[in-house]
C-alpha cells in the first residue's frame, strides 16, 4: 500500500475493507493516490466524436476512445489546463467528466420526446448528457436548490446548447408534492459524502469526512428519493446514484424507498460492460436489506474511474 494512503481517514479505510473483495482492497485503495487521467465526452448537440478527435489531434493532444462508451475519450497526451484553453472546450463541444459519472445517464436511457427530471442537477454534467441523448427533443427539467450552483448549471446548459431544458430553483425534497406523477424518467444523482472522489494528495477532498456527515447525507437522500418517486409517472424509471461507498447512502436508501413505497416500485437489473463492478450488498453491520438490492451496482475505483453507485427503479 502506498504511503500517501495513510492520509485517508482510518475509519473510512476500515469500512472500505469490509465493503470490497479482500483480494482487491490494496489495489482499490492505491487508486486514491494515483492522478487519474482527464476524461471527457463529446457534446453531440454541437459536434461528432470524429471531428473532435481530428481537431484535438491537430492541436497536439492524444486521446483514446473509452471502449465501452460512445463519444467518451481519455486524454493521454496534454493537460487539462491546455484542453480548457482550446476552442473545442470554450465553445461547449466537449464536457470534461469522469467516466464513472457518465454511467447513471446511460442507465437512465433517456429518449427523445420524453418528460425527464434531473432532481439535483448542478453543475449540469448529467443534465447536458441527458439533453444529448434526447437530441434536444422533449422536456428536460433541471432542478437545484443552491443559488450559486444553480447559476453554474445555467451557464453550462447555455454553453452546451441544450435547448429543451427548463431550469427550476426548488427544494428537491418538495418536488414530488408539487409535481406528482409528471415525469417519464427521473435522475437522482444525490448529494453525498463523495468518498469515491477522495484524493490522498489533496487534503481538501477528505478534510470534511466524518461518520456524522454520512448520516446527514443519508437523511437528506431518503427525502429526495421519496420525492423523486412521487414525481414519477406509473411505469416510469428512476435512477439513483452517488459517488460514495457508504452503504448508509446507497443500499440503505434503496431499502428505505422499497419499504416506504411497498408494492409500488421495484429494482431492475443493470448490465454494464465493466470488470470493475460488484453487486449491491445485502447487509451492512446489523442491517439486512431487501434481496433485490443486489441488482444495484457498485463501480469500484480504477485508474481511470472513480468509485460510484447506481440503481434503476421502476414505478408500477
Amino acid at each position: 500500500m502506498r504511503d500517501e494512503i495513510k492520509r485517508l481517514p482510518a475509519e473510512f479505510l476500515e469500512r472500505l475493507r469490509q465493503l470490497v473483495p479482500s483480494h482487491k482492497f490494496d489495489s482499490i485503495v492505491n487508486t486514491f493516490a494515483v492522478t487519474k487521467p482527464t476524461t471527457f465526452r463529446v457534446n453531440t448537440l454541437k459536434a461528432t466524436a470524429e471531428t473532435v478527435e481530428k481537431e484535438l489531434r491537430g492541436l497536439g493532444f492524444r486521446c483514446d476512445r473509452a471502449p465501452w462508451l460512445s463519444g467518451a475519450f481519455i486524454l493521454r497526451e496534454g493537460r487539462l489546463r491546455e484542453l480548457q484553453e482550446t476552442e473545442i472546450y470554450k465553445t461547449g463541444k466537449i464536457y470534461v467528466q469522469n467516466l464513472s459519472s457518465m454511467i447513471p445517464v446511460l442507465v437512465l436511457d433517456p429518449q427523445p420526446g420524453e418528460t425527464i427530471l434531473d432532481l439535483t442537477a448542478a453543475p449540469g454534467s448529467k443534465t447536458t448528457q441527458i439533453a444529448c441523448l434526447m437530441k434536444n427533443d422533449g422536456r428536460l427539467v433541471a432542478n437545484d436548490n443552491n443559488k450559486i450552483r444553480f447559476f453554474r448549471l445555467k451557464a453550462n446548459i447555455e454553453l452546451q446548447g441544450c435547448k429543451n431544458v427548463e431550469l427550476m430553483l426548488k427544494y428537491g425534497e418538495a418536488f414530488g408534492r408539487i409535481f406528482p406523477e409528471t415525469f417519464d424518467r427521473v435522475l437522482l444523482d444525490a448529494p453525498c459524502s463523495a468518498e469515491g472522489r477522495f484524493d490522498a494528495n489533496d487534503p481538501r477532498s477528505i478534510g470534511y469526512w466524518k461518520i456524522q456527515k454520512v448520516k446527514e447525507m443519508a437523511h437528506k437522500q431518503k427525502k429526495l428519493i421519496f420525492s423523486g418517486i412521487q414525481a414519477l409517472k406509473p411505469g416510469g424509471i428512476l435512477v439513483y446514484s452517488t459517488c460514495t461507498f457508504a452503504p448508509e447512502e446507497n443500499e440503505e436508501v434503496l431499502d428505505f424507498a422499497l419499504k416506504k413505497n411497498e408494492g409500488q416500485i421495484e429494482l431492475e437489473s443493470i448490465k454494464l460492460p465493466l470488470t470493475n463492478q460488484m453487486p449491491g450488498i445485502r447487509s451492512w453491520q446489523d442491517k439486512k436489506f431487501h434481496p433485490s438490492i443486489s441488482k444495484s451496482v457498485r463501480i469500484l475505483p480504477a485508474n481511470q474511474m472513480e468509485g460510484f453507485f447506481v440503481a434503476r427503479l421502476r414505478k408500477s
